[in-house]
């Protein structure tokens, strides 16, 4: 099947022309879907005309969110292939995945240039600016100059629409939590279909033209709810980081109806007391994801801002959504709803999720397993890298998540935690999110992390590693007898760590792999 990505947006350009479609909230900086559909047409002809990349070619992008709100899945309507940089990775990351996919150019902050300069010139790559340049440099061209001068008219690209060996939209590296990151490739069909889900989308906006506000990298899992708002006649705000007291200011300024947050940015709403000190009540949905919720937390922020929340369970190999939690399912009257809660829902229609054993044979409902996700949200491998590819998809084209979980008789998939982060300790298998969700359920408690550390009894003992709520106080001795209330004895933490801050990724996901690199060291084997 063939698609005219610029005629898809335009239809609905056309629909609301001069009304808001995205506003960056730092810069001020806002464009109406008029605008924004002949700008991206214009970055289309500097693409193609200008630096002559077709189709087959790779450019990246290294921005913050409101630079990155210009070049997003409307992008998708030039030939180039775009690779995404995650903002806050190394430069050493960076350089690797450039290298990886041999991009060609690369749209970059002003503040970024002088840094990368020589070694971007040195692989003969030339840069855009978002900015203008601080001086005169051979290669860097300011993005500004370049699209005055590009035509507004639609380019006219068909293009294959399933088939990442035919036609890559996008590229993203993995997050990398659990190893070494890995090239992921999007056809048009993983954007498109499922990110348009009908589940997923009637829950973000059960209501026309929203505002919908993103602080966490929208080359991440924010991103996701871009192009739902956008088919709504809705308005994209961006802010580059994720700042609290802003985000909130900017709720309650701008009547914001969705946000898009990471559980621990929730958490710090809640301590800072930020809902009684701002007006957020034209709040109409909060999606969060990234990382599981403490089902504790979970009523508290419900007892707070009411049935709003929604949930989707994703990966960077599956993305959008695998599955949804609703709104309606967000209720803790009832034993039946709190276990609901700590489920991430059911699978979306045309996502086949299988719950399976070590042979790949799926396991009756209850049963734990390693899930496995089959869908339009899926990709088909992992770019250059045949070897990682036959290891984490199927013959059939299942992709092996990684995630150990189970379903209910319902359906409704509960996750367990990442099979990497397993921990064995006395012969017992221990996984560290039930230990993370009783840490997070003590009062005292912001967040935390659990890993395995070596033990000579033990093998690997469960250690703890917390972060206290600001002004809050709690000793070891505390904390594990609170545990020891609501864990198995073995699943106890046998230590408690208290930390100012923990590791965490881009999209807010607690790095356990850089936590347990304290304990392990150097050491090649982290178990024993």
């Amino acid at each position: 099947m063939l698609i005219n990505i610029a005629r898809l947006m335009k239809q609905t350009a056309r629909r609301y022309w001069d009304a808001p479609a995205l506003y960056n909230v730092e810069r001020k900086r806002r464009l109406t879907f008029g605008q924004l559909h002949e700008l991206t047409n214009q970055i289309c002809h500097v693409l193609e005309n200008k630096f002559g990349l077709g189709d087959g070619d790779r450019y990246a992008t290294l921005l913050e969110n409101d630079n990155m709100g210009l070049l997003h899945l409307w992008m998708t309507k030039a030939k180039a292939t775009a690779l995404w940089l995650g903002i806050r990775d190394s430069r050493q990351e960076h350089l690797h995945q450039i290298d990886w996919v041999n991009a060609r150019l690369v749209f970059m902050e002003q503040n970024l240039v002088e840094e990368y300069y020589d070694d971007l010139r040195g692989r003969g790559m030339s840069i855009v600016s978002m900015d203008k340049p601080s001086r005169a440099m051979e290669g860097v061209h300011y993005f500004w100059d370049l699209v005055a001068q590009a035509s507004t008219q639609d380019p006219d690209n068909e293009f294959i629409y399933e088939d990442p060996g035919k036609h890559i939209a996008i590229m993203r590296f993995t997050g990398g939590t659990t190893g070494q990151a890995k090239c992921t490739m999007y056809s048009l069909s993983n954007m498109f279909s499922a990110g348009l889900n009908p589940i997923h989308y009637i829950e973000l906006y059960p209501f026309d033209r929203p505002k919908a506000l993103l602080s966490t990298p929208i080359t991440h899992a924010s991103g996701a709810v871009v192009l739902p708002a956008y088919f709504k006649g809705g308005e994209t705000m961006t802010l580059n980081r994720v700042d609290i007291d802003l985000m909130c200011q900017t709720v309650e300024q701008s009547q914001v109806d969705l946000i898009y947050t990471v559980p621990t940015v929730l958490y710090r709403m809640l301590d800072m007391g930020l809902p009684d000190k701002y007006d957020l009540s034209s709040l109409r949905t909060i999606r969060y994801g990234a990382s599981p919720i403490s089902p504790a937390k979970l009523e508290e922020l419900l007892g707070q801002f009411g049935q709003i929340f929604v949930q989707g369970y994703a990966s960077t190999e599956s993305w959008p959504p695998v599955t949804v939690l609703g709104r309606k399912e967000h209720a803790f009257e009832t034993e039946e709803q709190r276990s609901i809660l700590k489920s991430v829902g059911s699978p979306v229609p045309g996502v086949e999720v299988m719950i399976c054993n070590e042979n790949g044979e799926e396991t009756p409902a209850g049963q734990e397993g390693e899930i496995w996700i089959r869908g339009g949200n899926t990709i088909a491998g992992y770019y250059n890298d045949p070897e990682q590819t036959k290891a984490n998809f199927s013959e059939n084209g299942f992709w092996k998540s990684g995630d150990i979980g189970y379903c209910d008789e319902f359906g409704r998939i509960y996750l367990v935690d990442r099979k990497k982060d397993m921990i064995i300790t006395g012969g017992f298998n221990v996984y560290a999110q039930e230990v993370e969700n009783a840490l997070n359920a003590h009062p005292a408690v912001q967040n935390s992390a659990v890993v395995g550390v070596p033990d000579d009894y033990w093998g690997e003992a469960v250690r703890g590693v917390v972060v206290l709520k600001p002004g809050a106080t709690a000793t070891q001795e505390e904390i594990i007898l609170f545990c020891k209330e609501n864990l198995t004895r073995y699943k106890v933490p046998k230590g408690i760590d208290f930390v100012e801050e923990l590791p965490l990724s881009a999209v807010g996901k607690v790095l356990r792999r850089k936590v347990r690199k304290n304990y392990w060291g150097d050491s090649q084997r982290h178990i024993h």
